[in-house]
């Protein structure tokens, strides 16, 4: 079981990460898009023709640059609809994970297997112990950052 929990925590994590990566990349498209939006955003060239006087030589060509702009909406659209996908996974493998958390038997074990995965995000062992201080303030020993990674790794077999 122990390898399965392993698995199903290893996998919801990555999960977790890849969520975050296309979010920063979907962010950083709407923001190039609503520069464009905003800043008017125009591109030029510069060719040799004929100008309207009849004289030849350089005409510089100015315009909002479409193809662009709907590439990006595109791109942006299909950035979305991956987030999507992948948020129905995340949501299914939490779902497996808190199955795998919930059936641990020792309570504060299974606290601390909650904080570091389920309840808050990216918590780190020095904010789990923190919290488990607070939940557990009358405890004579305290929690530390090791002492809940141990907790954690001996249950995985980590150690």
């Amino acid at each position: 079981m122990n390898s399965e929990i392993k698995g199903a925590l290893a996998e919801y994590c990555d999960l977790q990460q890849e969520v975050k990566a296309l979010r920063g990349r979907i962010d950083k498209t709407r923001q190039a898009i609503e520069k464009m939006e905003v800043d008017g955003y125009v591109v030029s060239d510069s060719v040799k023709g004929t100008r309207a006087d009849g004289t030849i030589g350089n005409i510089k060509i100015t315009g909002f640059p479409y193809p662009e702009y709907f590439e990006k909406r595109d791109l942006m659209r299909r950035q979305v609809a991956k987030l999507e996908m992948i948020e129905v996974d995340l949501l299914e493998k939490m779902n497996v994970a808190d199955d795998y958390i919930q059936k641990i038997d020792d309570s504060k074990l299974r606290q601390v297997f909650t904080l570091r995965y389920l309840d808050e995000r990216e918590l780190t062992w020095y904010q789990v112990a923190d919290i488990m201080n607070r939940r557990y303030d009358k405890r004579k020993k305290a929690f530390t950052e090791d002492s809940c990674r141990k907790l954690h790794n001996r249950y995985l077999g980590m150690e």
